[in-house]
């Protein structure tokens, strides 16, 4: 991205104004960055937020060696890796323990988990870099960022910048203050991990093979089954190996039997009734789910489902529980 050399003489001199021009065309990538790095969409708000202070405070030393590009990843790489030391990595219920056989009545939400979550900004499609091998979307898909928070931060900052973002070899070694050699031995280790728990099949390949029509009619058929209550019409929608998860709860479920029979005693007959809004999250189809409990008269915000799909059928279903969720959304506090 080219940058006017006014604009960046102006940012260095203290020109409030020229920073912000300087930065603002690189705002939503590094967010971006910042999500996959952390794995949460309010640590990357702060992630972005001190990397634009630290860069403010080191505008006047930039010297233009590098690109104003690899200068912004560069600050939000280290700012993430201080963030992942101290918080540790996320997670979702699967990485927790087996799959639960039968429904888990009175599941109680876990605070002792940094729980992984659901990503709402709109992503470009294609890659962010001729050199890139993920689609900018495909590294936002939650199998993807999942396997990310398994790896050491090095190792993670090394793939990103490497396999997502296109920087060379070389660039990555000064980014990260380390050898050539080490950033080539953090690819590889990450490479094994991500290709072990990362499909694959792309949930954006599997998407544009449905086309528009088809997978707005699958979250229709979703949705609606849900608001009827109608197990059969919601079972015939998902693969023999469905999982099914809710964090914060720990539980989770896989394969038909033992996903059903969740949706028998929870969802479908002692919550209340349901509406959904369609929405995206992750680069994946999703929806919101909204409650209205036995008694009351409004639906309010309680999820937003990110659905995985294979082919036509969905293979998995993470429900992300809270009202917080569906607000960052952008979608309303409540339907009638």
């Amino acid at each position: 991205m080219a940058v006017d050399d006014d604009v960046l003489e102006r940012a260095r001199a203290g020109d409030h104004d020229a920073f912000a021009a300087l930065v603002e065309p690189f705002r939503r990538d590094l967010h971006a960055h910042c999500y996959r790095m952390l794995g949460s969409a309010h640590d990357a708000d702060d992630a972005v937020q001190d990397t634009l202070v630290r860069a403010w405070r080191g505008i006047a030393g930039f010297t233009g060696a590098g690109t104003v590009r690899s200068w912004l990843y560069t600050v939000a790489t280290r700012v993430c890796l201080d963030a992942a030391s101290s918080r540790g990595r996320r997670a979702l219920p699967v990485d927790l323990g087996p799959s639960s056989p039968h429904a888990v009545v009175g599941d109680a939400p876990s605070s002792e988990v940094a729980w992984l979550g659901p990503y709402h900004v709109e992503i470009p499609e294609g890659p962010a870099a001729p050199d890139a091998r993920y689609e900018q979307r495909e590294a936002v898909e939650l199998a993807f960022v999942a396997a990310l928070q398994h790896l050491p931060g090095n190792q993670r900052a090394a793939l990103l910048l490497f396999e997502v973002l296109g920087f060379s070899g070389a660039e990555i070694a000064a980014m990260m203050q380390t050898s050539v050699a080490s950033v080539n031995s953090a690819l590889q280790r990450a490479r094994r991990v991500v290709a072990d728990k990362v499909p694959a099949s792309s949930q954006q390949r599997t998407l544009r093979a449905l086309g528009d029509a088809r997978l707005r009619e699958i979250v229709a058929q979703y949705s609606t089954a849900l608001e009827r209550g109608d197990a059969d019409a919601l079972v015939a929608l998902l693969t023999a190996d469905v999982t099914w998860s809710m964090p914060p709860m720990p539980h989770w479920y896989e394969g038909l039997a033992a996903v059903a029979d969740f949706l028998v005693r929870l969802p479908l007959t002692t919550c209340g009734r349901w509406r959904h809004l369609p929405t995206v999250a992750n680069g994946q189809a999703a929806v919101a789910s909204y409650l209205c409990p036995d008694g009351a008269d409004v639906y309010t915000p309680w999820s937003i489902d990110v659905l995985t799909l294979r082919g036509d059928r969905v293979a998995g279903v993470v429900s992300f529980l809270g009202a917080d969720h569906v607000a960052r959304f952008g979608l309303p506090g409540s339907l009638p």
